[in-house]
């Protein structure tokens, strides 16, 4: 079962998305997926159909309220826009309100761009996650400490990006590993946004899989 939803948190707070129940209706855990900065996109809502054929139920959450735009502008002024703290405080809100839905579900967040970086912040700012996925993305120092990530971190990364430079994944890596943080970032031969199948100009199909197979690999080990 698939559909727009409200996720109620404990505090009464609604968090619209696109729920994906697995089919047969026993979960193996739950994952909540982050947009990138264009919104909750078609292309967003099949990463979640994907993860719900793989057993898990899949939660993403419309960070824009609705607003979604193919124009790289736009999705610029979008993401500046939001409130990167309090996102990341609202998406651990949202994990509890999947457990509160499935007492005793482990719940990793995954992202993608923005989403990647909110995954991180996410996880740094709520240590109850059991995994983080973050693609191509590192949140800015001010939005969260990732030396607090306390759970089990798996990083895609790209070699050819000007946003999450190599420099800055080496960063990353270095921060992850002084804190002890349990981390594997893997770096791919290719543009930002390669697992984006809707995006031909910088979409690479054999990176894309190897990333895909490596996270579910992930997230079977983590979440059951």
């Amino acid at each position: 079962m698939a559909h727009e939803a409200k996720l109620s948190g404990a505090n009464g707070h609604a968090f619209p998305g696109y729920l994906k129940e697995p089919e047969g209706g026993k979960s193996r855990g739950a994952v909540v997926v982050i947009h990138e900065f264009w919104g909750l996109t078609d292309q967003v809502r099949g990463v979640a159909d994907r993860l719900a054929r793989e057993g898990f139920t899949a939660f993403a959450p419309d960070l824009y309220q609705g607003q979604v735009t193919t124009d790289a502008d736009k999705a610029l002024q979008l993401m500046q826009a939001l409130d990167m703290k309090k996102a990341a405080r609202e998406l651990a809100q949202a994990a509890e309100a999947l457990r509160q839905r499935a007492p005793g579900t482990r719940v990793a967040v995954l992202g993608f761009c923005m989403g990647g970086a909110l995954a991180l912040a996410a996880a740094a700012t709520d240590d109850t996650f059991a995994a983080a996925v973050p693609f191509y993305g590192i949140p800015p120092e001010q939005v969260a400490d990732v030396s607090r990530i306390r759970c089990p971190v798996l990083g895609h990364f790209a070699t050819q990006d000007d946003w999450c430079t190599p420099e800055r994944v080496d960063a990353l890596e270095k921060t992850l590993q002084a804190a002890q943080v349990p981390a594997r970032l893997h770096r791919y031969d290719a543009n930002h946004a390669f697992a984006n199948e809707r995006r031909p100009e910088v979409y690479s199909p054999a990176n894309a899989e190897q990333a895909w197979k490596r996270s579910i690999e992930f997230l079977h080990e983590k979440l059951g």
